[in-house]
């Protein structure tokens, strides 16, 4: 059987606070007995995970299977993507991480429905989002966003991170005292004026979760062709505390400072970089372009 026709399994042992390591090699080898050809590695370290599904592709794997949380699967998409696209390749999930936000969009049986679509082989085409920056190009599944959110996702990853979900709501009540409302220079599809109104955030989504459960981008479509572009305005910090529940139900895009639009390309002029959460990470970029690739990855779902 050449590798082609097997998947590689890249496990992340420290997602999930070290669930991925505890539970990964018993669920890879119920899906051994069932009949799929798995190789296993493991990832040792941040940005691991992209290296070795680089190395597996060049080997000739084009299935593969993120064995953690959605930065394992990031890593796992950017490591494929960054190789240039002869075959389509195949993704499967066993979502062991935290978060596991995508695959909400889907399902709301996690590991279970992701188990049973790797052993009936059912997939499906999924959107990818290509962002084009000052140092290269990002791939991602999930979503893209500056501001408040960004802001949220850097203060709890630099000091509060290991207090898990409870970490992250400290970063929630620390960015709403240090509130900043930021201006980012955007411009989408055909528009001929750039945008520079100040705002709360700015998110450019492939699916509608981020954080697990929060509902950033209801109207999100990760099959469509399209980004969800959600905008909310220079809300107050008593208006933000109060709406901030509603991020969980979809229903923050009532508000009046809130607005979305479905687009295929956005433009940033940013004249330094800024943090970006891109699929739960953060990273600090001077973005360029973000554009959709439809249909680009055959996701297990």
């Amino acid at each position: 059987m050449s590798v082609s026709e097997k998947f590689l399994a890249i496990v992340n042992p420290a997602a999930g606070g070290g669930r991925s390591a505890r539970r990964a090699g018993l669920e890879l080898a119920g899906l051994k007995e069932k009949g799929l050809r798995i190789d296993v590695i493991e990832s040792t370290g941040p940005n691991h995970a992209s290296e070795l599904a680089a190395e597996g592709y060049q080997q000739g794997y084009r299935r593969f299977l993120a064995v953690g949380g959605d930065g394992t699967a990031h890593e796992v998409i950017n490591g494929i993507f960054q190789r240039p696209q002869g075959t389509r390749v195949e993704l499967g999930f066993l979502p062991l991480g935290r978060g596991n936000s995508f695959l909400r969009d889907f399902t709301t049986r996690g590991a279970e429905a992701s188990l049973q679509a790797l052993v009936e082989g059912r997939k499906r085409p999924v959107d990818v989002l290509c962002l084009q920056h000052d140092q290269g190009t990002i791939y991602s599944f999930n979503l893209l966003s500056v501001g408040f959110t960004a802001d949220v996702g850097a203060i709890t990853n630099r000091v509060f991170k290991p207090f898990g979900q409870f970490g992250y709501l400290l970063g929630v009540f620390v960015k709403v005292v240090q509130l900043n409302r930021s201006a980012f220079k955007v411009r989408c599809d055909d528009d001929r004026e750039w945008d520079e109104r100040r705002c709360l955030f700015l998110s450019f989504n492939n699916s509608k979760f981020t954080g697990g459960t929060m509902l950033i981008a209801p109207h999100a479509d990760a099959t469509d062709g399209l980004v969800e572009y959600v905008r909310w305005g220079p809300i107050g910090r008593v208006e933000l505390l109060k709406m901030l529940p509603r991020l969980y139900d979809g229903t923050h895009l009532d508000h009046p400072l809130a607005a979305r639009r479905a687009v295929k390309r956005v433009e940033f002029e940013m004249h330094a970089p800024v943090d970006v959460m891109v699929d739960g990470e953060i990273v600090r970029l001077r973005c360029k372009t973000l554009e959709i690739l439809p249909g680009a990855m055959d996701v297990y779902i």
